[in-house]
């Protein structure tokens, strides 16, 4: 059975590179994108992010068809996954021995939230909590160090943690398409004729 360690070499090698590609001035801040459409009859959330592509939708007891996880459960997946890129990371950085590295993330979702009377109950995912599982040869304290600065650079654990400006514009399409088809022999962005 294959281990982590081998990968947190390579992992180190990487971050080093792009730690001295940063350090010569040769990094500006990357723009983050991600579109979503929501499908017309079903109402599944069609996530594109770079080349990737990802269903969102809600469980059948709320109008969905079960094809893939809820917003709230996506976000608990997305915290989970940044906690074990960063405790990767770290580990890769300090040299620390994993074999082996799961997160289990878990919060509560109130249906009464936002209904008359429960205006007091979160509309938000809350009670966030997650468990990490290690297995390493490596001491409690470093185990317990490499926590400690997993926890204060997670970017997504941090977004979560600390409050944050949200803006967000509206655009009414009148009856246009939002994503019309281009017009036969248009250029896509890519330079491919359509």
């Amino acid at each position: 059975m294959s281990t982590l360690k081998e990968y947190l070499g390579q992992k180190r090698d990487a971050l080093l590179a792009l730690r001295a590609k940063a350090k010569a001035g040769n990094n500006a801040p990357n723009l983050l994108k991600a579109q979503v459409k929501a499908e017309g009859r079903s109402g599944i959330r069609h996530i594109r992010i770079r080349e990737h592509h990802v269903i969102s939708d809600s469980p059948y007891d709320f109008a969905g068809y079960n094809l893939g996880p809820s917003s709230p459960e996506l976000q608990l997946g997305v915290l989970g996954s940044c906690l074990t890129h960063i405790f990767l990371i770290q580990a890769a950085e300090k040299a620390v021995p994993l074999d082996e590295l799961e997160v289990e993330v878990t919060g509560q979702q109130d249906p009464r939230a936002g209904t008359p009377g429960n205006e007091h109950i979160p509309v938000y995912p809350h009670n966030i909590s997650y468990t990490v599982r290690i297995k390493s040869d490596a001491s409690a304290a470093v185990l317990a160090d490499l926590h400690e600065s997993v926890e204060r650079v997670c970017p997504i654990f941090n977004l979560l943690k600390q409050p944050q400006n949200i803006t967000g514009t509206l655009v009414q399409t009148n009856g246009e398409s939002i994503n019309p088809a281009p017009a036969a022999g248009a250029v896509h962005q890519n330079g491919q004729q359509a």
